[in-house]
């Protein structure tokens, strides 16, 4: 009995140790994947913007998630605070479910004003995709 109650009074003990454990390093330097936006595709040949902006802070790195159906992303434009532009050639057939590889933007970190997508839904489930995009800083 006496070990019982020992071994739950060091089992309580590490569980509040635990809790006092400082930030991971990628949220406590502010190195986390924040999500920027995301648009539910429509069925053809489109384009959408997802607007950013300063109040977000600016990003070293981008990438893609594609949820709910199937998508041909042809291209994408990244314009920046100052009005520059960083044309990104995507040109892969995402399946639901599938992201894509970290994206460096030029030149570090930057603000980002809006991503400019094209592409076509290529979905015979007739399930509408959804793009996300996320920033790291």
């Amino acid at each position: 009995m006496k070990n019982a109650i020992a071994f739950a009074g060091l089992i309580a003990l590490l569980f509040t140790l635990n809790s006092f454990t400082p930030q991971s390093t990628n949220t406590a330097m502010g190195n986390a994947w924040v999500k920027l936006g995301s648009r539910k595709v429509n069925f053809g040949l489109d384009r959408d913007v997802i607007r950013a902006g300063a109040k977000d802070g600016g990003f070293r790195k981008l990438k893609l998630q594609v949820t709910g159906g199937a998508l041909s992303m042809h291209r994408m434009v990244v314009e920046y605070g100052n009005g520059t532009t960083d044309n990104i050639p995507l040109k892969h057939n995402f399946r639901r479910g599938q992201g894509t590889r970290v994206i460096d933007l030029q030149a570090g970190k930057r603000v980002i004003k809006n991503i400019t997508f094209w592409y076509d839904s290529k979905n015979r489930s007739r399930r509408r995709a959804t793009l996300t995009v996320f920033g790291r800083r």
